[in-house]
């Protein structure tokens, strides 16, 4: 599906290229701003947002720019540039602070990428438009988006428990708790209009709650 994007978008697609590239480049600049535990126990906490606009590798951006390109004009038209804008940066910044929280005792912890953003940015699309329908690459079948938002939310819970993969879950997780708190914010109606997605993610709330409070138990 080819669409026409906003100034903004073309903006923020815009930054998260050329930033990435300049980390590909020049390892000191990936060092500099990248999500790393240690360094932001230490202050640094601009890297609290300047890591959601580095990236690994060419795969890693275009799979969270494409997921971005997908789901923007949903989530800007409903609410606007300023709105939006705040939706964007905060739940990038609520996916790094929550990731934060969850490896504060891992100091070498470190990550980079858009996902919590644009987890975000998906996940309030999500609750603005209760009956969109989803299609995956593997599945050529539309999937109702809250039945995406059921598997995607049990998929990163699963992997906060276990741990046994390079994603980072712990943003993804923040960035969708972001994204839906900041929607309603600016467009309380939807509380009204999604319940079961709102049900839904009161749950698995409460089961990242259990995880993290474990997690720093012991």
């Amino acid at each position: 599906m080819i669409q026409n994007l906003s100034l903004l978008a073309y903006t923020i697609i815009g930054a998260n290229i050329l930033a990435s590239v300049t980390g590909f480049k020049k390892e000191s600049f990936f060092l500099k701003y990248h999500f790393q535990i240690s360094k932001i126990r230490d202050g640094e906490y601009i890297r609290l947002i300047t890591a959601g606009f580095l990236h690994v590798s060419t795969s890693h951006i275009l799979f969270n720019m494409f997921t971005f390109y997908f789901f923007v004009n949903f989530v800007l038209g409903a609410l606007g540039n300023l709105p939006f804008i705040s939706l964007y940066f905060g739940s990038l910044l609520s996916g790094n602070i929550f990731a934060y929280f969850f490896h504060y005792n891992e100091p070498n912890y470190s990550a980079v990428g858009a996902s919590g953003a644009v987890t975000g940015v998906l996940f309030s699309a999500l609750l603005l438009y209760p009956s969109i329908e989803l299609m995956l690459f593997f599945i050529p079948i539309p999937i109702p988006g809250y039945l995406f938002g059921i598997g995607y939310l049990i998929y990163t819970l699963y992997g906060m428990k276990t741990q046994n993969d390079q994603i980072g879950h712990t943003a993804h997780f923040g960035g969708a708790l972001g994204g839906i708190i900041i929607t309603i914010i600016f467009m309380p109606e939807v509380i009204y209009t999604s319940q079961l997605m709102l049900g839904i993610l009161s749950l698995t709330t409460l089961a990242a709650g259990g995880i993290l409070y474990k997690k720093q138990r012991y």
